[in-house]
């Protein structure tokens, strides 16, 4: 059995071959752009030659936020041991964007340099399973632009204050949210106020409960 591969197509295609002659893979994942998708077709007819099947998926908009989303999508479905992410086919920002991904989901993934595929140092630790049912619940609620008091998430969530406190700061034994990077919190007249981070947005962008 080969692994499925997750490509970014971008301007470096001929990465993915590369790619293939070190992992074997049995099908390919094209993340395709917009601007990219006649490469695509054109990779995916390459492929066929070698037997191998491949999956064009088309993003728009904000690339990483797409790519996060994308994965997500792939991640639902499929074992995590099956999957490797080939960071190198893509252009500057596909590449960065599935690298970032490749990390949140605990995926392996692999650069090219001087044409030799090199594996790069991700753990095997998935953002999401990190993640309590509560902690999720949590940053549903939250808002990436406006910032609210710990009373209003409390009642939004239906959680006492402390425990919503709790995911928030953590304790010695257990991150919270904040350690984790997911939220921004400040002081406001002496009140907690919490919004969702970046990070925290696409985690979210990329979260599907099937598994």
């Amino acid at each position: 059995m080969g692994y499925k591969v997750i490509a970014p197509v971008g301007d470096n295609l001929k990465a993915l071959f590369i790619g293939m002659k070190e992992f074997p893979t049995e099908s390919v994942f094209l993340i395709t752009p917009q601007n990219k998708l006649k490469e695509a077709d054109e990779l995916s007819k390459k492929l066929e030659e070698f037997t191998i099947g491949s999956n064009i998926i088309k993003i728009n908009g904000n690339i990483m936020e797409e790519m996060f989303r994308s994965f997500g999508k792939i991640c639902a479905t499929h074992d995590e041991d099956e999957l490797i992410v080939n960071v190198a086919t893509g252009d500057r920002m596909s590449t960065c964007a599935a690298l970032s991904a490749a990390f949140a989901n605990g995926l392996k993934a692999f650069g090219i340099i001087d044409n030799k595929p090199i594996l790069l140092p991700i753990m095997k630790l998935s953002y999401y399973r990190e993640l309590s049912d509560n902690k999720l619940k949590i940053l549903n609620e939250l808002d990436s632009e406006k910032y609210i008091s710990l009373k209003e998430l409390s009642d939004k969530t239906k959680m006492s204050v402390s425990l919503a406190s709790y995911h928030i700061n953590g304790n010695y034994k257990h991150k919270g949210l904040k350690e984790f990077r997911l939220v921004d919190i400040k002081d406001e007249n002496k009140n907690l106020c919490i919004k969702l981070s970046d990070m925290g947005r696409l985690l979210l962008k990329g979260y599907i409960k099937t598994k």
